[in-house]
Protein backbone atom coordinates (compact mmCIF):
# COMPACT_ATOMS: atom_id res chain seq x y z
CA UNK A 1 0.00 0.00 0.00
CA UNK A 2 0.78 3.62 -0.33
CA UNK A 3 2.40 5.65 2.16
CA UNK A 4 -0.59 7.99 3.55
CA UNK A 5 0.53 11.61 3.06
CA UNK A 6 -2.57 13.75 3.93
CA UNK A 7 -5.24 13.83 6.37
CA UNK A 8 -8.91 15.39 4.76
CA UNK A 9 -11.81 15.86 6.97
CA UNK A 10 -15.44 16.54 6.12
CA UNK A 11 -16.85 19.43 8.82
CA UNK A 12 -20.27 18.99 9.48
CA UNK A 13 -20.89 15.93 12.05
CA UNK A 14 -16.94 15.18 11.60
CA UNK A 15 -15.18 18.47 13.28
CA UNK A 16 -18.12 19.73 15.03
CA UNK A 17 -21.64 17.96 15.66
CA UNK A 18 -23.07 20.62 14.06
CA UNK A 19 -26.18 19.41 12.31
CA UNK A 20 -28.56 19.12 15.00
CA UNK A 21 -27.86 21.62 17.12
CA UNK A 22 -25.88 24.36 14.76
CA UNK A 23 -27.38 23.76 11.13
CA UNK A 24 -30.98 22.85 11.70
CA UNK A 25 -31.40 25.41 14.81
CA UNK A 26 -30.12 28.01 12.56
CA UNK A 27 -32.36 27.11 9.42
CA UNK A 28 -35.11 27.47 11.89
CA UNK A 29 -34.22 30.81 13.43
CA UNK A 30 -33.66 32.03 9.86
CA UNK A 31 -37.31 30.50 8.77
CA UNK A 32 -39.03 32.52 11.90
CA UNK A 33 -37.20 35.37 11.09
CA UNK A 34 -38.28 35.36 7.44
CA UNK A 35 -42.04 35.37 8.84
CA UNK A 36 -42.42 31.18 8.29
CA UNK A 37 -44.39 29.09 10.33
CA UNK A 38 -42.34 25.71 9.59
CA UNK A 39 -39.73 24.56 11.47
CA UNK A 40 -37.38 21.21 11.13
CA UNK A 41 -37.33 18.79 14.03
CA UNK A 42 -34.47 16.46 14.79
CA UNK A 43 -36.31 13.66 13.25
CA UNK A 44 -37.60 15.69 9.88
CA UNK A 45 -33.94 17.04 9.96
CA UNK A 46 -32.67 13.93 9.62
CA UNK A 47 -34.63 13.31 6.57
CA UNK A 48 -33.54 15.96 5.03
CA UNK A 49 -29.97 15.16 5.64
CA UNK A 50 -30.03 12.97 2.76
CA UNK A 51 -30.23 15.67 0.51
CA UNK A 52 -26.60 17.07 0.37
CA UNK A 53 -25.98 20.93 0.36
CA UNK A 54 -28.49 23.75 2.15
CA UNK A 55 -30.40 25.44 -1.00
CA UNK A 56 -30.87 22.14 -2.12
CA UNK A 57 -32.21 20.83 1.25
CA UNK A 58 -34.61 24.18 1.18
CA UNK A 59 -35.56 23.44 -2.68
CA UNK A 60 -36.25 19.86 -1.97
CA UNK A 61 -38.80 20.55 1.71
CA UNK A 62 -40.64 23.29 -0.34
CA UNK A 63 -41.29 20.74 -3.09
CA UNK A 64 -42.40 18.06 -1.29
CA UNK A 65 -44.61 19.85 1.51
CA UNK A 66 -46.18 21.77 -1.54
CA UNK A 67 -44.83 25.22 -0.48
CA UNK A 68 -45.24 27.80 -2.79
CA UNK A 69 -43.29 31.04 -1.46
CA UNK A 70 -42.65 32.27 -4.86
CA UNK A 71 -44.30 33.43 -8.29
CA UNK A 72 -41.75 32.11 -10.30
CA UNK A 73 -38.76 29.14 -9.90
CA UNK A 74 -36.26 32.08 -10.83
CA UNK A 75 -37.83 34.07 -7.72
CA UNK A 76 -37.82 30.83 -5.42
CA UNK A 77 -34.07 30.44 -6.49
CA UNK A 78 -33.30 34.48 -5.32
CA UNK A 79 -35.70 33.44 -1.92
CA UNK A 80 -33.36 30.36 -1.45
CA UNK A 81 -30.09 32.29 -1.88
CA UNK A 82 -31.18 34.73 0.37
CA UNK A 83 -32.90 32.74 3.21
CA UNK A 84 -29.32 30.59 2.84
CA UNK A 85 -27.08 33.72 3.15
CA UNK A 86 -29.29 34.28 6.35
CA UNK A 87 -28.59 30.52 7.80
CA UNK A 88 -24.97 31.22 7.53
CA UNK A 89 -24.93 33.86 9.08
CA UNK A 90 -26.87 32.36 12.27
CA UNK A 91 -24.97 29.69 11.92
CA UNK A 92 -21.35 31.22 12.00
CA UNK A 93 -23.02 33.30 15.54
CA UNK A 94 -23.29 30.07 17.09
CA UNK A 95 -19.91 28.87 15.84
CA UNK A 96 -17.99 31.76 16.93
CA UNK A 97 -19.74 32.26 20.29
CA UNK A 98 -18.04 28.61 21.35
CA UNK A 99 -21.59 26.92 21.69
CA UNK A 100 -21.11 23.80 19.28
CA UNK A 101 -17.41 22.06 20.62
CA UNK A 102 -15.11 20.08 18.36
CA UNK A 103 -15.48 16.18 18.67
CA UNK A 104 -13.43 14.24 20.44
CA UNK A 105 -10.03 13.65 19.32
CA UNK A 106 -10.35 15.81 15.96
CA UNK A 107 -7.85 18.72 17.32
CA UNK A 108 -5.30 15.58 18.74
CA UNK A 109 -5.03 13.53 15.06
CA UNK A 110 -4.91 17.03 13.34
CA UNK A 111 -1.90 17.84 15.31
CA UNK A 112 -0.17 14.34 14.92
CA UNK A 113 -0.70 14.68 11.29
CA UNK A 114 0.68 18.67 11.85
CA UNK A 115 3.68 16.58 13.54
CA UNK A 116 4.03 14.38 10.75
CA UNK A 117 4.50 16.79 8.16
CA UNK A 118 0.97 15.68 6.48
CA UNK A 119 -1.10 17.61 4.38
CA UNK A 120 -4.02 18.42 6.16
CA UNK A 121 -7.45 19.42 4.45
CA UNK A 122 -10.99 19.93 4.54
CA UNK A 123 -13.85 18.98 1.74
CA UNK A 124 -17.26 20.21 3.25
CA UNK A 125 -20.48 20.60 1.20
CA UNK A 126 -20.88 23.69 3.98
CA UNK A 127 -21.25 27.06 3.04
CA UNK A 128 -17.63 28.71 2.55
CA UNK A 129 -18.01 31.21 4.78
CA UNK A 130 -19.27 28.98 7.68
CA UNK A 131 -16.13 26.01 6.62
CA UNK A 132 -13.49 29.17 7.37
CA UNK A 133 -15.44 29.93 10.36
CA UNK A 134 -14.29 26.43 11.82
CA UNK A 135 -11.34 26.10 10.16
CA UNK A 136 -9.48 29.05 10.58
CA UNK A 137 -11.31 30.27 14.42
CA UNK A 138 -12.15 27.07 16.44
CA UNK A 139 -9.77 25.42 15.45
CA UNK A 140 -7.03 28.48 14.56
CA UNK A 141 -4.00 26.48 16.12
CA UNK A 142 -4.31 24.05 12.93
CA UNK A 143 -2.03 24.70 9.68
CA UNK A 144 -4.92 23.85 6.70
CA UNK A 145 -3.25 23.04 3.56
CA UNK A 146 -6.57 23.79 1.61
CA UNK A 147 -10.34 24.13 3.14
CA UNK A 148 -12.60 23.34 0.18
CA UNK A 149 -16.43 24.01 0.65
CA UNK A 150 -19.80 24.89 -0.60
CA UNK A 151 -20.01 26.10 -4.34
CA UNK A 152 -16.62 25.39 -5.24
CA UNK A 153 -17.87 22.24 -7.29
CA UNK A 154 -20.77 21.86 -8.73
CA UNK A 155 -21.69 18.63 -7.88
CA UNK A 156 -22.54 17.52 -4.02
CA UNK A 157 -21.52 14.50 -2.01
CA UNK A 158 -22.02 11.31 -2.89
CA UNK A 159 -20.41 12.67 -6.14
CA UNK A 160 -16.76 12.32 -5.78
CA UNK A 161 -15.98 15.92 -7.32
CA UNK A 162 -14.93 17.42 -4.45
CA UNK A 163 -12.18 14.95 -3.34
CA UNK A 164 -11.16 14.58 -7.38
CA UNK A 165 -10.47 18.82 -6.62
CA UNK A 166 -8.24 18.14 -3.71
CA UNK A 167 -6.46 15.26 -5.92
CA UNK A 168 -6.00 17.88 -8.23
CA UNK A 169 -4.72 20.42 -5.68
CA UNK A 170 -2.64 18.39 -4.16
CA UNK A 171 -1.17 16.63 -6.68
CA UNK A 172 -1.35 13.32 -4.89
CA UNK A 173 -2.54 9.70 -5.70
CA UNK A 174 -5.87 8.63 -3.81
CA UNK A 175 -3.96 5.94 -2.20
CA UNK A 176 -2.03 8.29 -0.52
CA UNK A 177 -5.33 10.12 1.34
CA UNK A 178 -7.06 9.11 4.03
CA UNK A 179 -10.29 10.71 4.84
CA UNK A 180 -12.63 11.16 7.50
CA UNK A 181 -16.14 11.03 6.97
CA UNK A 182 -19.49 10.59 9.01
CA UNK A 183 -22.66 10.20 6.52
CA UNK A 184 -22.91 7.58 3.50
CA UNK A 185 -22.77 10.21 1.17
CA UNK A 186 -19.57 11.11 2.23
CA UNK A 187 -18.27 7.98 2.87
CA UNK A 188 -19.42 6.95 -0.84
CA UNK A 189 -17.47 10.25 -2.46
CA UNK A 190 -14.47 9.71 -0.84
CA UNK A 191 -14.35 5.76 -2.10
CA UNK A 192 -15.43 6.77 -5.16
CA UNK A 193 -12.42 9.13 -5.62
CA UNK A 194 -10.58 5.87 -4.46
CA UNK A 195 -9.53 7.18 -1.09
CA UNK A 196 -9.53 5.35 2.22
CA UNK A 197 -12.00 6.22 4.18
CA UNK A 198 -12.43 6.37 8.52
CA UNK A 199 -15.91 6.98 9.60
CA UNK A 200 -17.26 8.33 13.15
CA UNK A 201 -20.44 8.37 13.65
CA UNK A 202 -23.29 10.81 15.35
CA UNK A 203 -26.36 10.71 16.22
CA UNK A 204 -27.64 11.27 12.51
CA UNK A 205 -25.78 9.08 11.08
CA UNK A 206 -25.11 5.94 13.87
CA UNK A 207 -28.12 4.20 11.55
CA UNK A 208 -26.59 4.70 8.44
CA UNK A 209 -25.09 1.82 6.15
CA UNK A 210 -21.63 3.45 6.67
CA UNK A 211 -19.61 -0.27 5.49
CA UNK A 212 -17.66 0.86 2.27
CA UNK A 213 -15.82 2.78 4.93
CA UNK A 214 -12.59 1.17 6.01
CA UNK A 215 -13.40 2.01 9.52
CA UNK A 216 -16.55 3.16 11.36
CA UNK A 217 -16.15 4.52 14.62
CA UNK A 218 -18.41 6.37 17.18
CA UNK A 219 -15.84 9.01 17.44
CA UNK A 220 -11.99 9.30 17.09
CA UNK A 221 -11.31 9.48 21.09
CA UNK A 222 -9.16 11.35 23.31
CA UNK A 223 -7.36 9.56 26.51
CA UNK A 224 -7.94 12.19 28.89
CA UNK A 225 -11.55 12.07 27.22
CA UNK A 226 -14.30 10.43 25.55
CA UNK A 227 -13.44 6.86 23.84
CA UNK A 228 -15.08 5.85 21.03
CA UNK A 229 -16.10 2.22 19.83
CA UNK A 230 -15.07 0.67 16.80
CA UNK A 231 -18.40 -0.43 14.82
CA UNK A 232 -16.90 -1.80 11.38
CA UNK A 233 -13.91 -2.89 9.78
CA UNK A 234 -10.17 -2.17 11.53
CA UNK A 235 -8.74 -5.88 11.77
CA UNK A 236 -5.70 -6.47 13.42
CA UNK A 237 -5.79 -3.08 14.79
CA UNK A 238 -4.72 -2.45 18.37
CA UNK A 239 -7.42 -0.29 19.55
CA UNK A 240 -8.14 1.24 22.54
CA UNK A 241 -11.08 3.49 21.23
CA UNK A 242 -8.53 6.39 20.55
CA UNK A 243 -7.26 6.36 17.09
CA UNK A 244 -3.75 7.53 16.84
CA UNK A 245 -2.16 8.64 13.71
CA UNK A 246 0.45 6.08 14.04
CA UNK A 247 -1.92 3.23 13.98
CA UNK A 248 -3.66 4.60 10.82
CA UNK A 249 -1.12 4.56 8.78
CA UNK A 250 0.43 1.10 9.91
CA UNK A 251 -2.90 0.08 9.04
CA UNK A 252 -3.22 1.61 5.81
CA UNK A 253 0.32 1.63 4.54
CA UNK A 254 0.28 -2.51 5.57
Amino acid sequence: MAEIKALIFDQDGVIIDTERDGHRVAFNRTFKEFGYDFEWDVERYHELLQIAGGKERMKHYFREEGLRLADTPEEEDALIRRLHQRKTEVFIELVESGALPVRPGVRRLMKEAMDAGLIIGVCTTSNERAARAVAYNILRDIRFDFVLAGDVVSKKKPDPEIYLLALQKTGLRPEECLVIEDSRNGVLAARAAGMNVVATTNVYTEREDLSDADIVVTCLGDVDGERGQLKHGGEGLDYDGVLRLEQLRRYFER
